[in-house]
């Protein structure tokens, strides 16, 4: 029985140590944007597209989900149906799009070659761009097909 409170505290010790690591590499990013990054400025801008473009997640999903409504009406084309089904696939492949180059982006650390990191940065600075005009459009054709501004 004494083992359970033993094992139990062991990992609130374990769980803590997590969040302080967390914590001391989020002041590290803080400090390099102080200065000591000549990268810094690049990631920034890549970051806020980043963060432009992420919470229109949620209105893809809404706009999916009424598309969805409107495949479900009865006497609905054949036709009508497709084009219908090819927007949803528009709208999965942008948000995809965005969860794939969340998981890919890995900014190299300060410590690296700051050539080869800005080069890095600037090609994700390309893609996140393709991802946004795709997360954009795709939006603005449901948005088109449903009547919305």
């Amino acid at each position: 029985m004494k083992t359970l409170p033993t094992y139990l505290l062991l990992a609130l010790f374990l769980l803590a140590g997590c969040g302080k690591s967390t914590q001391h590499e989020h002041s590290e990013q803080e400090e390099g944007a102080t200065g000591n990054n000549p990268n810094q400025a690049l990631y920034d801008q890549v970051m806020d597209i980043h963060d432009e473009v992420m919470p229109k997640s949620d209105e893809i999903y809404t706009l999916k989900k009424e598309i969805q409504d409107k495949i479900a009406a009865p006497n609905l084309a054949t036709d009508k149906k497709k084009q219908l089904d090819q927007l949803i696939a528009e709208l999965d492949s942008a948000d995809h799009s965005m969860m794939d180059w969340m998981h890919k982006f890995k900014p190299l650390p300060d410590s690296a070659n700051q050539e080869l990191a800005r080069e890095y940065l600037e090609n994700e600075m390309e893609r996140i761009k393709k991802v946004r005009e795709q997360i954009n459009g795709s939006l603005q054709k449901a948005k088109d097909e449903l009547g919305k501004k």
